[in-house]
């Protein structure tokens, strides 16, 4: 996995993207790749998205990520 999955995670701060020396997420070398629909924590079921690839340690202020076969 490269850090161009990265992009947008709340972490993402510390993959060389701040002014503390601080060069890569603590996640990083141990995250995997899974399938997970990235949902709004405003949005009601049925989740009618795609599911895509996200690290196993992603996480972006306002959103879930559940499993494909969840809730639609």
């Amino acid at each position: 996995m490269d850090k161009n999955k990265c992009v947008g995670c709340y972490n993402d701060f510390y993959n060389e993207n701040n002014n503390l020396d601080v060069e890569e997420c603590w996640h990083f070398k141990s995250a995997k790749l899974i399938l997970r629909k990235e949902v709004s924590i405003h949005q009601v079921p049925p989740f009618g998205q795609r599911a895509r690839q996200f690290p196993s340690c992603y996480r972006r202020p306002g959103y879930a990520y559940v499993e494909p076969g969840i809730m639609g």
